[in-house]
């Protein structure tokens, strides 16, 4: 079994396992990170006071690395999706690092992976429409550093969107 750790600010750099509690918070919150800390609580079994000090402690170690809102795209515009699977043409350092820095600063890109085999990378991308998405594809993302050929997939329908992370190890 995997050990979990996560750093206790109260004991200075020592790590203890993960708990049950500890889990239960990391679930509540990936439903709803707007939960008050009382509230919080309350589901998992706490009063205010404990719940507060894991919270501050889950938030130092890392285990938790942000808050934020699940926007629905097609409000912004953005109706459009695809994957796009991406080989390189050479595979040096220095043009995976130019190739990483370059996608990850463009918007429309949601995610990129890198990938073990053939293709090299995946990226996961929104646009207004078809016709905006094909005028990413040729004017950005086939320009891109050591780009040989990008193959995309269209999105029929999400199925599956930001599920929350299981926290039982299975």
């Amino acid at each position: 079994m995997f050990a979990y750790l996560r750093w206790n600010a109260r004991q200075l750099g020592r790590f203890r396992a993960m708990d049950e509690i500890d889990r239960k918070i990391l679930a509540e919150l990936q439903v709803d990170g707007r939960l008050s800390v009382t509230e919080l609580g309350a589901r998992v079994g706490l009063t205010v006071s404990p719940t507060h000090r894991r919270l501050r402690d889950l938030e130092a170690s890392g285990a938790i690395v942000g808050y934020r809102a699940i926007v629905d795209p097609k409000v912004l515009g953005l109706g459009f999706e695809a994957l796009v699977f991406v080989t390189m043409r050479q595979e040096d350092r220095a043009t995976l690092l130019g190739f990483e820095e370059a996608a990850a600063a463009i918007p429309n890109v949601l995610q990129a992976q890198r990938l073990f085999g053939d293709p090299d990378y995946l990226l996961r991308v929104r646009t207004k429409d078809l016709d905006a998405y094909a005028q990413l594809e040729d004017d950005v993302l086939a320009t891109l550093p050591g780009v040989q050929r990008l193959n995309s997939t269209l999105v029929m329908k999400n199925l599956v969107i930001d599920r929350p992370y299981p926290t039982t190890i299975t």
